[in-house]
């Protein structure tokens, strides 16, 4: 029974050597402001959830902090690390508002692309370690939703702010090791 145990473990990459450990956060709120900015910083509440996610992120060795270039998504990083990288590939998903209605200009396949390409090198840069990506729901969702095969939209997850999903990376292999995680803000 162990050993069952173990090699489905090591299938999910949980314990391998050398597996990196990806967080993939969501900024923190930067909405509460009640302006229509078009790069809004961290409102009062954001700060706050940032704050949190720092003292959970103390807990356990990082090795890098990457982010959206987003202001939001740049200050939430900043919390966790003042040297954070910006990667424009880690961006939301390009849309449009009308009628108060999200109209994405981006397709899935796009996002997935774009954020593959970011994640593999990240993975690639830090292997073996712990790397904090900090960007925003589409997309995030739409790269949980392909690592874990499931055509687009059909992942039905909204994360919320500061929430921690973790993407194991060996080679090329990805798992999906937890979603939405918001243990630090409770």
């Amino acid at each position: 029974m162990l050993k069952a145990l173990r090699n489905l473990e090591a299938a999910f990459l949980v314990g391998v050597e050398g597996t990196t450990e990806i967080w993939l956060v969501r900024h923190a709120d930067a909405y509460q402001h009640g302006e229509d900015e078009p790069d809004p910083g961290l409102s009062p509440a954001g700060r706050e959830q940032a704050a949190r996610l720092a003292e959970r992120v103390k807990r356990g060795p990082v090795t890098a902090v990457h982010a959206s270039p987003a202001r939001r998504a740049v200050e939430t990083a900043q919390h966790l690390d003042k040297d954070a990288r910006v990667d424009p590939r880690l961006t939301e998903m390009t849309f449009e508002i009308v009628d108060g209605t999200f109209n994405f200009t981006e397709s899935p396949a796009e996002v997935i692309a774009r954020m593959s390409a970011a994640i593999d090198e990240i993975a690639a840069e830090h292997p073996g370690g712990r790397v904090i990506v900090v960007s925003h729901a589409g997309s995030i969702t739409n790269y949980l939703g392909h690592v874990m095969r499931l055509e687009p939209g059909q992942l039905r997850l909204l994360p919320h702010f500061t929430s921690v999903s973790v993407v194991r990376a060996l080679d090329d292999r990805r798992m999906v090791g937890a979603l939405n995680d918001t243990a630090h803000l409770e």
